[in-house]
């Protein structure tokens, strides 16, 4: 649920003699990693492969390469402390240290350290290192045998660093600003879960409690250390007024169980009830709810456990979020019936304040992997959340997905820097429609989660869709804006106006569609979008058609006396050409006239092969000749008189006659 980084006071279980020291730091060390103290279990574990008396950090040590050439014990020892120091850092997200340990044991010929490269992998796409990692998956893919979960996700995990390169060159219109005050404490510890409720800011934090807490035997294979309790305790702050002001306070609430962490609390519109998540260090997470009481001291009852229709015994249930409007709770959990580890399920909340049975989002939103930290705009209807089992920047990345319960579409990524390459979680809002707001990440840490104020920073496209041939507004015509990764959609209003706003600066294509009109579709980037004379105002006109009526394409001539096309008219027919491929279900026919000069079997097979020579070089562009036919009618459909009265030459006329049309045959 977090990135805490622990201050251990460490008491060795029994002494030892200094030739022994060694084996008992790796004794030490083993039970705090099967304790899940990593960091304590790092700590013991760089002891273990050198000097004890050094305290110079987990960087890997000029000479070390040389030890492990050693043969023997001494090797399969120091090759394990490494190994275990590399997973103790980076399962406490110090990716930064366990990348360096990483790279030694990656050589390491032992198949117990097979893992090694995919791990560096990991390390090297959260240290944003992403050609590097590719690499390093792909030999992992090369050396590894099996076909199981760390194949499925090494392949993942190429795909996620291809797509950060690429957000990377094209990143979102969005700021993202880290808080530095006192709600991102300069203390060890994580500070996470922003929720706001009326002009406060909630959030959990690991902290210093003042403490230092009572000894804790933790107990590993055939051995035991004693501990003090960390006094870094997960807790519910609050601070009032405006949280990024630099001189904010921050205050502890009340809202908390007895002898237990919490963390994650959601209120209730009705300010009545609230969540929260807790838990004790050797049980499981549970979602509480709490009753509002003026009249007493906390003003909030006593937690109380939720029944079995959201906690389930032996399982974990976290990360409670009741929507605006009152009628759902929507949490994190792995309980059984879900599709991965961690899940997102919902509750009804009835009447009366009871709740429903849990369901599971299903497999549009949930993975094989874990989905955490829900948020649902009600009057927009979009889910918000984080999921570390989908194609993204790397960890948790934030997702999201249009529907209501039970009916979600495609979960988009959020791309950069909305995402980063570690965890980025509990989005809140502070802007009704989602344009501003508060995340946790620990982009800019070593270890663990801090507050970020999030603000998208969109630019306008607006624009007036237009008859081509009238001039006329075009009302509830379909706009289209959309890049390789999203896609935007509006409809036009009485004048014809439709309005987006861009929140990355990547290629787009705008298209527009109505009935009985040809679609059109334009292709810009950011540079021209930024231009004020163009796609800030981008006009567009739509071509009416019907089926089987002639269009005159004007403009198109040929070499005299022939069906060449001049190379003027090869870039008039250009027109039709964009009509072909931003309408790509339409069949046409190419249709030449000419007029009466010339014997009238000449001219029909001239007209044939001037509507040919039309065809031929649409094909050429790329057209499939399938999606046309070609017919010439010689002077046989005049338009206009070819002569006037007493057989008087009317060279306009003629002009009109000589024509090249075409006409819609299927849409």
């Amino acid at each position: 649920m977090m990135k805490t980084k622990l201050l251990f006071i460490l008491l060795l279980f029994a002494s030892a003699a200094e030739a022994q020291y060694v084996t008992d730091n790796k004794r030490m060390a083993d039970v705090y990693f099967q304790n899940k103290e990593y960091y304590a279990a790092a700590e013991y574990y760089k002891k273990a492969v050198f000097n004890p008396k050094d305290s110079a950090g987990f960087v890997v040590p000029f000479g070390f390469e040389n030890r492990i050439k050693e043969g023997g014990e001494k090797r399969e020892n120091y090759e394990y402390c490494a190994y275990q120091l590399a997973e103790s850092l980076r399962l406490y997200k110090n990716f930064g240290a366990a990348e360096g340990w990483y790279e030694v044991t990656k050589d390491f010929v032992n198949p117990k350290y097979i893992l090694s490269n995919f791990w560096y992998g990991e390390t090297l796409r959260s240290n944003q290192k992403f050609k590097e990692a590719i690499a390093a998956f792909n030999k992992f893919l090369k050396e590894y045998n099996l076909n199981d979960a760390y194949t499925v996700k090494a392949r993942q995990e190429i795909a996620s660093c291809r797509f950060a390169l690429y957000e990377l060159s094209y990143p979102r219109l969005v700021r993202v600003t880290n808080l530095k005050n006192s709600i991102n404490t300069n203390s060890f510890g994580s500070n996470y879960t922003p929720t706001i409720k009326g002009n406060n800011l909630y959030f959990s934090s690991s902290r210093p409690l003042g403490s230092d807490g009572k000894k804790e035997i933790l107990t590993g294979t055939n051995a035991k250390v004693v501990k003090k309790q960390t006094p870094y305790l997960n807790a519910i702050y609050m601070t009032s007024g405006d949280p990024l002001d630099l001189k904010t306070t921050v205050s502890k609430t009340s809202i908390e169980g007895k002898g237990k962490e919490t963390a994650a609390p959601a209120f209730h519109p009705n300010g009545k009830i609230a969540y929260l998540t807790s838990w004790t260090a050797q049980g499981n997470k549970k979602i509480y709810q709490l009753n509002a009481m003026p009249g007493a001291s906390t003003g909030w009852s006593e937690p109380i456990e939720l029944g079995g229709q959201v906690n389930v015994k032996g399982f974990n249930t976290m990360q409670p979020f009741v929507t605006k409007d009152g009628k759902f709770l929507i949490f994190s959990s792995d309980r059984p019936g879900g599709l991965g580890k961690y899940d997102l399920w919902y509750s009804p909340i009835y009447s009366d304040g009871t709740l429903g049975t849990a369901v599971n989002l299903g497999n549009t939103i949930n993975t094989i992997e874990d989905e955490q930290a829900p948020y649902y705009n009600t009057a927009a209807k979009k889910l918000l959340y984080s999921s570390n089992g989908k194609i993204g920047m790397g960890g948790f990345d934030f997702y999201e997905s249009d529907g209501g319960f039970g009916d979600w579409s495609e979960p988009k990524n959020m791309g950069h820097p909305f995402n980063s390459s570690k965890d980025d979680l509990y989005f809140t809002p502070t802007k009704n429609d989602d344009s501003e707001g508060f995340i946790s990440s620990d982009r800019e840490s070593a270890c663990c989660l801090e507050v970020f104020h999030l603000k998208k920073m969109p630019l306008i496209i607006t624009g007036i869709l237009l008859d081509c041939n009238t001039l006329k507004p075009l009302k509830n015509a379909v706009v289209t804006l959309a890049d390789s990764v999203q896609h935007f959609k509006v409809n036009t209003d009485e004048m014809g106006k439709y309005t987006f706003n861009v929140n990355s600066n990547h290629y787009f294509k705008l298209t527009a569609d109505k009935d009985k009109y040809f679609s059109k579709t334009l292709s810009f980037s950011y540079g021209q979008m930024a231009q004020r004379d163009t796609l800030f105002s981008a006009d567009l006109c739509l071509l009416p058609y019907e089926i089987d009526k002639a269009i005159v394409l004007k403009d198109i001539l040929y070499e005299f006396n022939s069906a060449d096309l001049t190379p003027d008219s090869k870039g008039k027919l250009d027109h039709l050409y964009t009509i072909m491929v931003d309408n790509p279900t339409i069949e046409i026919e190419l249709i030449s006239h000419t007029d009466s000069k010339g014997v009238d079997a000449y001219n029909l097979d001239l007209s044939n092969r001037r509507a040919q020579s039309c065809v031929d070089y649409l094909v050429e562009k790329g057209i499939p000749v399938k999606r046309m036919t070609n017919k010439g009618y010689g002077e046989t459909k005049p338009i206009a008189p070819n002569e006037l009265a007493k057989g008087k030459d009317n060279p306009e006329g003629r002009a009109l006659n000589r024509r090249t049309e075409f006409k819609v045959t299927k849409k």
